[in-house]
């Protein structure tokens, strides 16, 4: 018979809800006043009414001079020009794709918008068109970036970089959008042996360190040799660290989950994830946080 493991109710202390970045935040419910100081600026999230301005989303009051926003703490994903996400191929249509991204509408990605394999760059042909599902077909994972914003919210993506493309071999994570932290880069090659795409829709993509970069297929072909146990177990550890620190609403980046991966080390995988080693690692993970910022 498998062990099983039973456990007991036990008194915990609250955990030390300080953010490590920007101070004490301001959380609000929707009908709360934020201010009632008429030169703040409306921002998303807010609206004004009896010269008062009231939160319409619960979430954390961000200030940037004097605009005044509240970033909802579980929303969909609202593309922006230039985000990285990483998406699930739903449907092949005339000359598109769509992708589920975690946003209100589906995605799409246009014939137009993918570099065709060996980065080849040229007007598509009706040949191509016929070959779409070569390409990518439903249920295939991908990483791309935002290239418009369409009138009705939906968001219009393109792979013409090399970077971008078919995930082959990885586990795939799903997060609320506000925690991923915005960076100049959203690609990490971790030191601890495996890489994350950290997609500003939530969507994160944990795979194997490739050892070269394979530029010749121009993102389309899928590796689908076996990955060794060290690095299902890495893969596997990250995977536990990034829902740790999802538990306790801390922002995920490259340090974050790197900390926290490190203050995991001296447990089994298997024990991340019961609360009292997710609240140890997660407070170890941020008191680093918070001394290398002093």
């Amino acid at each position: 018979m498998a062990a099983v493991t039973m456990r007991l109710p036990a008194v915990r202390a609250p955990l030390d809800s300080s953010a490590p970045r920007g101070g004490e935040k301001h959380l609000v419910a929707p009908g709360d006043t934020i201010t009632t100081d008429t030169g703040y600026m409306r921002g998303h999230g807010t609206y004004v009414e009896d010269d008062k301005l009231i939160a319409s989303v619960a979430g954390v009051v961000e200030r940037v001079n004097k605009l005044v926003c509240v970033r909802a703490l579980k929303a969909r994903y609202n593309g922006e020009i230039g985000d990285i996400v990483v998406g699930r191929i739903t449907e092949v249509q005339q000359k598109r794709w769509k992708v589920e991204t975690n946003s209100r509408l589906d995605s799409v990605l246009l014939l137009s918008s993918i570099n065709l394999p060996g980065g080849e760059l040229r007007r598509k042909s009706a040949e191509d068109e016929l070959a779409m599902r070569d390409y990518l077909q439903e249920g295939d994972l991908i990483s791309a970036e935002v290239q418009s914003i369409f009138s009705d919210g939906a968001v219009s993506l393109h792979t013409r970089s090399l970077k971008y493309g078919k995930l082959a071999q990885g586990v795939l994570v799903q997060v609320s959008p506000s925690l991923v932290k915005r960076q100049k880069t959203h690609f990490h090659d971790l030191p601890c042996g495996a890489s994350v795409i950290l997609g500003n829709n939530g969507f994160i993509w944990i795979y194997p360190t490739p050892e070269q970069k394979d530029d010749e297929a121009g993102g389309y072909t899928a590796n689908l040799e076996p990955v060794p146990l060290s690095d299902r177990e890495v893969i596997s550890r990250l995977r536990n660290c990034i829902m740790a620190l999802v538990t306790h609403k801390m922002m995920l980046f490259d340090t974050s989950i790197l900390y926290c991966y490190e203050a995991s080390l001296p447990h089994q995988i298997k024990d991340i994830l019961k609360p009292e080693v997710t609240e140890e690692i997660v407070l170890e993970a941020r008191q680093r946080l918070l001394d290398s910022e002093g």
